[in-house]
């Protein structure tokens, strides 16, 4: 949006909070505590009861620091400061961002204080702001204003530089995202099928890959985990479960919790890459172990990793004892239906689509570390790839590439012993007794394309 004159003439609200603890009583006037709400100006409400950003932007000027959002309506705001990595989180009710992510993507070294940012839903009616800081920053002021004759709404968070000390002393935890339902008794009540729980990567906030034209992972791979789930859903053998339908920010302990909660007897989590070599091309399939296969598997784990921390989410699966011997033993057996399920997906994706040179590698990803559901990451291919962001964004390669997965999904329980989609951790105490109705149909084979170059 233009700054101009009309625009300057607003109604500003500035609350500002004490800090908490004696120490900090001598700065409070200079930097005083935001971890209270700023509250909204009285501007109209969107249509929908959900404001409407339409304007996100960084500001660098005489030694400060400004993001800046632009609105529809007004909103309240809760700013924080973290450290480990630093920095500012901005909570406020749902907004519908309707900026283009690129304008979190700054120039080389950032703007000032704010090297970069994103923004997105982080929870059911919430959505965050996480700002990656240059160092420490002090919040100098907080302010949400009516604009354009109070038509719209604008929030500006202002940053100063102070010194560690000062700056851990004003760091606060964010706002945590409200605990998932448990609904495990009632949908086992409910459906005695194999439950398959999809795991569209990222969402929200955290947007993953950018690929070539400004194509974004989060969308690429719900488009293709919706397509799964109906595919799967039409045979009316399996129950599937999603980790997300919409674009919502769900932790990697969520997305391992919901497999659990579920009973699942299968986890198939997708993803997309990208790399600044644009010639690396071709799907993979991950498995968890722990030590990576090799130097691009530790990367991308590493990347996937880190995906709480980017929405400002200081959480991660629990690891149990694994000193405990059942325990070990059901991972041990899990981590093999892993590796069929594995062999089993690259044999039918080779049949209609692209795989990587090397398309069975394994390392240590946090959203696979269920320790009694087989779990796998898919990587449909790389959106750095002209050639792999054009199948990707076609539905004719998305239905093949879907068949195939559903009969490798067909295929894995028609070869595993005991009842079809029995746990790891009960399988081992029955006789293979049960198969899936009819023998999957291998989907047809094309042309092989030509192998990646990694």
């Amino acid at each position: 949006m233009r700054r101009g004159g009309g625009l300057r003439m607003c109604c500003a609200v500035l609350v500002a909070a004490a800090l908490c603890g004696s120490g900090e009583a001598a700065a409070s006037s200079r930097h005083p505590s935001w971890h209270q709400p700023v509250a909204a100006a009285p501007v109209a409400t969107a249509p929908g009861g959900i404001p409407v950003a339409v304007g996100a932007r960084v500001e660098a000027s005489g030694g400060t620091t400004r993001l800046v959002v632009d609105l529809g309506a007004g909103v309240a705001i809760v700013p924080v400061l973290t450290e480990a990595p630093d920095r500012l989180i901005i909570d406020m009710p749902e907004v519908n961002f309707q900026v283009d992510p690129v304008a979190g993507h700054l120039p080389a070294g950032g703007t000032g204080l704010i090297r970069a940012f994103r923004f997105g839903l982080f929870a059911p009616g919430r959505s965050r702001i996480v700002a990656d800081l240059a160092g420490p920053a002090a919040i100098r002021r907080a302010e949400v204003a009516s604009i354009a004759g109070g038509a719209a709404s604008r929030f500006t968070v202002e940053l100063a530089p102070t010194d560690r000390a000062a700056f851990r002393a004003a760091v606060r935890p964010p706002q945590p995202a409200p605990p998932r339902p448990d609904d495990r008794a009632a949908s086992t009540a409910r459906d005695a099928r194999p439950v398959i729980v999809l795991d569209p990567g990222h969402g929200g906030l955290d947007p993953g890959a950018t690929g070539l034209g400004g194509v974004l992972e989060k969308d690429v791979v719900l488009r293709f985990a919706a397509a799964l789930a109906a595919r799967l859903e039409a045979g009316g053998r399996y129950r599937v479960v999603s980790t997300r339908t919409g674009d919502s920010f769900v932790s990697l302990g969520d997305r391992v919790r919901v497999a659990r909660d579920a009973d699942a007897a299968l986890f198939i989590s997708v993803h997309a890459d990208s790399l600044s070599d644009g010639s690396v091309a071709g799907a993979t399939v991950y498995t968890a172990s722990d030590r990576a296969s090799d130097g691009e598997a530790a990367r991308v784990a590493a990347t996937e990793n880190e995906a709480d921390a980017a929405a400002g989410v200081d959480e991660a699966p629990k690891a149990a004892d694994v000193s405990d011997i059942l325990f070990d033993l059901t991972r041990r057996e899990t981590r093999t239906y892993a590796h069929q399920f594995q062999r089993t997906l690259t044999g039918y994706w080779a049949k209609v689509a692209r795989l990587n040179r090397n398309p069975e590698r394994a390392a240590g990803f946090k959203v696979l570390q269920a320790p009694d559901v087989p779990s796998v990451l898919l990587e449909l291919g790389y959106l750095s790839s002209g050639q792999d962001a054009r199948a990707m964004d076609s539905p004719e390669w998305r239905a093949r590439t879907v068949d195939g997965v559903a009969g490798a999904v067909d295929a894995f329980f028609a070869d595993r012993g005991g009842p079809a989609g029995a746990s790891p951790a009960s399988a081992q105490t029955h006789a293979p007794t049960m198969a899936p109705t009819q023998a999957p149909t291998p989907a047809p084979s094309p042309a092989p394309g030509p192998a990646a170059m990694r």
